[in-house]
């Protein structure tokens, strides 16, 4: 199987440490570069904290951020991290993380996706009382996973980010209490990949299945990212012809 990435420049933008996770996993098997693009501001395209809201999809996210990448090194090949929370798909009732790793390739025209998904820590708090906070906080891996605290309530403009320590914590705590009309402070779990390390595991499975994917070539073109994009159930019994939940088909691209 030829590598066709053996010695390209590969760019990544990120100022959240990304590449402490992703390229250690392409680098060695792939014989790339990973080119960290850092100057450049990525929170004017959307934060967690909801102060600048997201244009787009989740993979229109990631493919703006990885052209941005190309256009400042001035590489023809380029990747980008976007992750999203939510409830999980069983029970609703869960915190759900999803990562994509958006690699987009113009030497060989081709964008491919690698992603990953679980459980992720995305609590949220409102109280008056530390004690409360301090469970809370302990509860969702502080200091570990970095808090962000808010006057008022959560859409509050006035954001307290880069929590890392109790002291910390308990300063702006208390500096929050003062300001709310109401006397509560909103908490919640930095999702910044940086401040989240259940986050930056999920990015780096994410690495994992791009790689599987780069490393997949069409068995026609050899073109990388070859994987099944869809699957159709119901392939029938053989004894009595009923539909199981077994696969009949599988579409590759």
């Amino acid at each position: 199987m030829t590598n066709q990435y053996a010695g390209q420049q590969i760019a990544l933008l990120t100022q959240h440490g990304k590449e402490r996770v992703i390229a250690p996993v392409l680098e060695p098997a792939l014989g790339c570069q990973i080119v960290h693009v850092g100057h450049f501001d990525t929170d004017q395209l959307g934060t967690f904290t909801r102060d600048i809201p997201r244009p787009g999809s989740q993979l229109e996210a990631g493919r703006r951020k990885a052209r941005i990448g190309m256009e400042l090194s001035g590489l023809k090949i380029g990747l980008a991290s976007e992750g999203s929370f939510g409830p999980d798909p069983y029970t609703g009732m869960f915190s759900w993380n999803l990562e994509m790793l958006v690699f987009v390739d113009d030497l060989a025209g081709v964008e491919i996706v690698g992603m990953a998904q679980g459980p992720g820590r995305n609590g949220h708090l409102s109280t008056s009382d530390w004690a409360e906070l301090a469970t809370f906080a302990q509860r969702e891996g502080f200091p570990e996973h970095h808090m962000v605290l808010r006057p008022q309530g959560e859409d509050d403009l006035r954001v307290e980010k880069g929590i890392a320590d109790w002291a910390t914590l308990r300063t702006r705590f208390n500096a929050c209490l003062a300001q709310a009309e109401n006397r509560q402070v909103f908490a919640e779990t930095d999702l910044r990949a940086f401040a989240n390390p259940s986050r930056m595991l999920r990015i780096a499975e994410a690495a994992g299945d791009l790689l599987a994917k780069l490393t997949s070539l069409c068995p026609a073109c050899q073109a990388p990212g070859f994987a099944v994009t869809s699957r159709v159930a119901g392939l029938p019994c053989e004894a009595c012809g009923t539909p199981t939940h077994h696969h009949k088909s599988e579409f590759c691209f």
